[in-house]
């Protein structure tokens, strides 16, 4: 692979093709009725595809997702165990139980229910009644539970997320994005898989009341979650995971206009986020870099390598259009020891969030001594610096 030279003291670095790297502009290539949609990569996080990605939505249901994972933190502080038994208010059965006329698990004003079973009504059969019964019985009111779920998601970096109750009922500023939900989705895999596991559930039946779940996608080969949302502001909504191979990827869309619209750009989307992306391991002995100059050095180069493994994601069609860069914090001046730290590889790939991987020095370099210093000096007092070619 034949690189351009670097100039001398200069902190940007040479482009060049980084083979098996796709890029692409996902506008151009992919689309979908979904008014907010988005793939994303499970391992690296990349977003693979977004459409109005980063822009807040009204999620509606897949609001729970936020409600479940606000109580998982709590199991796992130790502030709940999920033993514990809560008691169905009025309120609670009105606004979320068979009297509201909204998805419900089925309870009862003085019903007793532990807050495993709350979850599985969540999580399972979209329970606004479980969901009210949850936030009241925690933080005394579904509005400050609400701030709790807000203020929760922003640790977290769910940055557009803003909770005003915790079913997704309609509330005017109930908002998170597509990407964030897709976020949301990987952190409850990644941090709570045991309570993630409820979410492939086929069903949940609370006494003699049984509902099935919700989610389309978990007919499709290899998926196993996560929620569904609709109202009438929103439209029918998805966020769904699915392992095939060893590949997680997951999807958000928003906005379709009835469930079977909502299953048939679910499935689609899916495959196509398994069967039009790829994920690819660059290692440090796969990626050939050109050598970086060295102010003052015995020699004028130094050869680097990635510090470690960099896996990226992209789509299969561009595989050869991705670029990259190696970028310094400066001139690198010598002495310079094998191992160190020098700068960072730049992955640019159309459509995504550059990838960032550090580059440390593959050999040593000793520092020119007083005759060889004075002379280098001497030479960039007559001719300058050499140009980059």
């Amino acid at each position: 692979m034949n690189l351009p030279k670097i100039a001398r003291n200069t902190v940007a670095a040479a482009a060049f093709a980084v083979a098996g790297i796709a890029g692409f502009a996902n506008a151009q290539i992919l689309d979908t009725p979904a008014t907010h949609a988005v793939i994303m990569d499970h391992e690296t996080g990349a977003i693979l595809f977004s459409k109005a990605g980063e822009e807040p939505m009204v999620p509606a249901s897949m609001t729970k997702m936020m409600t479940a994972y606000t109580v998982f933190e709590m199991v796992r502080r130790g502030e709940l165990s999920m033993s514990d038994k809560f008691t169905v208010s009025e309120n609670a059965w009105r606004e979320g139980g068979f009297p509201s006329g909204t998805s419900t698990m089925g309870l009862a004003p003085g019903d007793t229910p532990t807050v495993e079973e709350l979850l599985h009504g969540i999580i399972i059969m979209s329970g606004n009644d479980a969901c009210i019964t949850l936030a009241e019985n925690i933080s005394g009111s579904e509005e400050a539970f609400a701030r709790r779920m807000t203020s929760l998601a922003h640790e977290l970096g769910l940055n557009s997320a803003n909770f005003l109750n915790s079913t997704g009922l309609e509330a005017v500023g109930h908002v998170i994005s597509a990407e964030d939900l897709a976020k949301l989705a990987k952190l409850t895999i990644d941090n709570y898989p045991e309570y993630y596991a409820w979410y492939s559930l086929p069903s949940y039946t609370w006494r003699d009341f049984t509902q099935a779940n919700r989610n389309p996608l978990l007919e499709v080969s290899g998926a196993d979650g996560v929620k569904t949302g609709h109202l009438e502001v929103s439209g029918y909504g998805l966020t769904a995971s699915a392992v095939r191979d060893g590949i997680r990827r997951t999807i958000v869309i928003n906005g379709l206009p009835s469930m079977a619209a909502r299953a048939a750009e679910g499935e689609r989307l899916m495959r196509i986020a398994f069967n039009s992306f790829d994920l690819k391991t660059l290692t440090p002995d796969s990626v050939d870099l050109p050598g970086v100059p060295v102010w003052l050095g015995e020699t004028q180069t130094i050869p680097v390598k990635l510090a470690g493994e960099v896996r990226v994601a992209g789509y299969k069609a561009s595989m050869e259009k991705a670029t990259a860069e190696i970028v310094l914090p400066g001139p690198i001046e010598a002495p310079v020891k094998k191992g160190d730290d020098i700068g960072k590889l730049v992955i640019t790939i159309a459509g995504q969030k550059p990838v960032e991987a550090p580059i440390l020095a593959d050999a040593d370099v000793a520092k020119l001594g007083f005759f060889g210093r004075a002379i280098e000096g001497l030479s960039h007092m007559l001719g300058g610096s050499e140009s980059q070619s």
